[in-house]
């Protein structure tokens, strides 16, 4: 081999060695920023990673809702009609937040199995349900929710 070819060799082989590391960082970056979405179902089978960033939706349980007098503490259970979960959340809940209402919440499940809310979102109107929770729901039970029926 020439000293020339010799050269081109370990820059080409040097790109591709730049390359792969870009990309491979890429990949990592990206992994990391995927947030997955679990049903109270899956959470409840151990399917959920506990200490990562994830979202969970279903129904605001009837009964549920406890708010702290002094803060914006506030606690709730969602359902998919089959298992519960519990979140605590610390915050201005969206106005049209209520039992009954279809949520999804991103955040962690610490150690107890409580989901520590870090953002709460509500339907928009009265026949909207995230895909998620529609999804979940209707895996859960085999019936939609009755907002989910009239469709």
């Amino acid at each position: 081999m020439t000293p020339r070819r010799k050269k081109r060799l370990y820059l080409v082989l040097l790109v591709l060695i730049g390359i792969g590391g870009a990309t491979a960082l890429g990949l990592t970056a990206f992994q990391e920023n995927l947030v997955y979405f679990y049903s109270p179902s899956e959470i409840a089978e151990g399917e959920a990673p506990e200490n990562r960033t994830f979202r969970v939706g279903g129904l605001v349980k009837e009964g549920s809702v406890e708010r702290d007098d002094d803060s914006l503490d506030v606690r709730f259970v969602i359902t998919d009609t089959s298992q519960d979960v519990p979140i605590e959340y610390s915050g201005i809940l969206p106005d049209l937040f209520r039992e009954g209402q279809g949520i999804v919440a991103n955040g962690k499940l610490n150690g107890e199995g409580v989901f520590l809310a870090e953002e709460v979102l509500a339907k928009h109107d009265e026949e909207y349900m995230p895909p998620e929770a529609a999804e979940a729901l209707e895996n859960a039970d085999g019936e939609p929710p009755h907002s989910m029926a009239d469709k």
